[in-house]
């Protein structure tokens, strides 16, 4: 039995690994911006072994639900699942918040952060980025999820004894992807469940980006070791938070 952390596990892909999690017998601990959006977990909600609030497009309720989260750890697993697809708030969410919360939080066994395809458009250029302002990056939703990848492989690196790893789910119907999204809702989730709870005998797997279980190549800045070091000094800059 593994206990795992999942935020944006209220709704969507989130919602869907922690119900497979739940059923394969595994602790869960859910996450959502309100109690609002906690209440249409439904009986996940009621079988998790817990929840936690907080909105992480904010720097301080996210530090919060490090804190909170971390009461019911230490975690086998952190899947970093929640994620905006536009607006101003895409950077705060799908990058700033994952560091935070890597960096605040107990470190886990393994560590996962939900990727895009998209992220091979993404650019590594940092310089004058608005962490709280995706307005004023033409491709945000690209660059955040270049960012988060380069992130899990940065914590690869860093920690030897984490498997930390990100996952592409594909472009699957959910509520940020939409009706028409064309890949397989059942598959959007396996990845992050199966990288979650992957039996202690199987060899050591990190630093990879996947897609269906698949190790696939991502974009060439996420290895580079110079741009992970920027990003990891950017974001500390940003957030008063070091990663150790």
């Amino acid at each position: 039995m593994a206990r795992i952390f999942i935020t944006g596990s209220a709704g969507g892909l989130g919602l869907n690994a922690a119900r497979a999690l739940l059923q394969q017998g595994h602790e869960v601990v859910l996450h959502a911006r309100d109690e609002s959006r906690l209440a249409s977990a439904g009986a996940a909600r009621d079988q998790a072994l817990g929840t936690v609030v907080g909105d992480l497009a904010d720097l301080t309720e996210t530090s919060r639900v490090a804190e909170q989260a971390d009461q019911f750890g230490p975690f086998d697993a952190v899947i970093h699942n929640a994620g905006v697809y536009s607006g101003n708030q895409i950077f705060a969410v799908n990058t700033v918040a994952p560091y935070i919360l890597t960096a605040l939080m107990a470190r886990p066994r393994r560590i996962v952060c939900i990727s895009s395809g998209m992220h091979r458009s993404g650019t590594p250029d940092l310089q004058g980025i608005d962490w709280t302002n995706a307005a004023t990056r033409p491709a945000a939703y690209s660059d955040s999820k270049l960012y988060v990848t380069a992130l899990s492989a940065a914590a690869a690196n860093r920690w030897p004894d984490v498997e930390s790893n990100a996952v592409d789910p594909g472009w699957v119907p959910t509520r940020m992807g939409g009706r028409g999204a064309p890949d397989d809702l059942e598959l959007g989730h396996v990845t992050q469940v199966w990288l979650a709870t992957r039996e202690s005998s199987e060899d050591h797997v990190s630093g990879g980006y996947w897609f269906h279980q698949q190790r696939r190549q991502p974009h060439p800045a996420v290895n580079d070791v110079g741009f992970q070091t920027e990003l990891l000094d950017a974001l500390e800059r940003h957030t008063g938070f070091a990663l150790k």
